[in-house]
């Protein structure tokens, strides 16, 4: 392999390997920390971050608002608290080494005021903010305020060029690089087109180096590239080291940091990690914020999965082929469905799926009552995690709505992330996870559990491992 050069980031020389944000309270100031104390990039997330009291006693985020405007004032203070606190920890824990990075979702419930609140907060300590997971047009503006580089998330050059055209362009001294995401390898929400195929995995080769030529046309041909997504052993990317349609590149890892000693998650976690197999990390469109994810099919992508399975279209008067009756609801009030659908839904009914529970899209989904009053309790706490929410409909707008039905096929982001984060339970809930994560298994430097600090980590990836 190739010789690894350092380069500059943030304002410092350091070594060209970046830590992945994963929210919610899994890339922390300790990880982080870690990572940069390294010589690399540590990265904690500031989507909704752990706070501590003054014992260093976990705070929960607990909700005591009776509406959802104020639940979301709640959910706002307690991310800037725990942002400001990771922050410090991450500083601390670095020893001057390194750099650190916020990584927040330009999606999540009020992203500007969090992003003001904690870097307003935490002057010096971060050096670099890094956003995707939608258009962060305004992150270039914000980040200048504090004096702190910035790096957008984008999946294609189309992408950037946007951003660049509208409002990077204002502020080139402080973009400090542009992280090409996979959108079919990487863990978490990816960025796939409606042009692109989700089954269909194209190279990224072709698509960094029409990055790169995009930015060269902006006088951008030494900003570091960061690639984030599929990335296990660096040998695998050799002739993308010092080749000039590449230009600077680092290396970003979002999956292999879970598995360390200073990983904040659960043991339980990081054994199921060493268990996983090819084909484990599905390609799901079920996250309320309308993005494709990529999560562990576990038992809550199986329900997820059986919940949209068994699923008809309907209509409200005979229409067509919609001519049979179907009642639904506590008065029984007929829907249309077609012969052939309602058989599916009596024989749904009969195996005590008796609940139907009515879409955005005109459609019933068939759920025990146990699940759907879990469903209907957890839309009713909602409190405003995301801009706009197809689970609960909320919206950060003056009506605090999409305006449409709320979607029971999804899930309330907030809830499963916090009880992965902060419980033993890998199988019930939420696991985000790039798709190399069956590597764990099959890498010799895991064999018989091991589970290295992040410098053990950090050592193995130079040599090329």
């Amino acid at each position: 392999m190739k010789a690894l050069r350092p380069l500059m980031i943030s304002g410092r020389e350091v070594l060209p390997l970046v830590e992945g944000g994963k929210g919610i309270s899994v890339s922390t100031g300790a990880s982080s920390g870690a990572f940069a104390a390294a010589g690399g990039v540590g990265t904690f997330s500031g989507v909704n971050a752990d706070s501590f009291d003054e014992s260093g006693n976990l705070i929960p985020q607990l909700y005591h608002g009776k509406t959802r405007r104020e639940r979301h004032e709640e959910l706002i203070a307690h991310s800037i608290r725990g942002g400001i606190q990771q922050a410090r920890i991450a500083h601390e824990t670095s020893n001057g080494q390194g750099r650190i990075h916020m990584n927040v979702l330009w999606e999540m419930g009020a992203c500007e005021r969090i992003l003001h609140g904690v870097l307003e907060g935490s002057k010096g300590l971060v050096h670099g903010i890094t956003c995707g997971a939608g258009m962060p047009y305004k992150v270039a503006e914000i980040s200048a305020h504090y004096g702190c580089y910035y790096y957008p998330i984008v999946s294609s050059a189309r992408a950037f060029r946007a951003l660049w055209l509208r409002a990077f362009n204002k502020f080139p001294h402080l973009l400090g690089g542009v992280v090409y995401e996979d959108p079919w390898l990487a863990g978490g929400h990816n960025g796939l087109s409606n042009s692109e195929d989700p089954q269909k995995p194209e190279d990224p080769l072709p698509r960094i180096k029409a990055l790169r030529e995009t930015m060269k046309g902006f006088g951008l041909g030494e900003t570091p590239i960061i690639m984030a997504g599929g990335v296990w052993y660096l040998r695998d990317w050799d002739e993308w080291l010092d080749n000039p349609e590449v230009g600077p590149i680092a290396f970003q890892f979002g999956t292999r940091p879970l598995l360390t000693q200073e990983s904040p998650i659960s043991t339980e976690w990081k054994r199921r990690l060493l268990t996983l197999k090819e084909g484990d990390v599905f390609l799901n469109r079920f996250s309320p914020t309308g993005f494709y994810s990529s999560a562990v099919n576990n038992g809550f992508i199986q329900e997820l999965r059986a919940r949209s399975d068994r699923q008809v279209a309907f209509q409200t008067k005979p229409v067509g082929d919609h001519e049979a009756a179907f009642p639904v609801g506590p008065r029984g009030r007929p829907v249309y469905l077609t012969p052939h659908e309602k058989q599916l839904a009596e024989a749904w009914t009969s195996q005590g799926f008796t609940t139907a529970l009515k879409t955005p899209d005109n459609t019933l989904i068939f759920v025990t009552p146990d699940k759907s009053d879990e469903i209907l309790e957890t839309q009713i706490a909602c409190m405003g995690c995301l801009s706009a929410c197809l689970f609960s409909n909320w919206a950060q707008n003056e009506d605090g709505t999409t305006g449409k039905k709320a979607d029971p096929r999804s899930y309330c982001i907030q809830k499963t992330l916090q009880a992965v984060a902060h419980t033993t339970d890998c199988e019930h809930q939420l696991m985000f996870a790039g798709h190399n994560a069956f590597k764990f298994a099959t890498d010799p430097f895991y064999a018989n559990g091991f589970i290295p600090t992040v410098k053990q980590l950090i050592e193995r990836i130079c040599s090329g491992d």
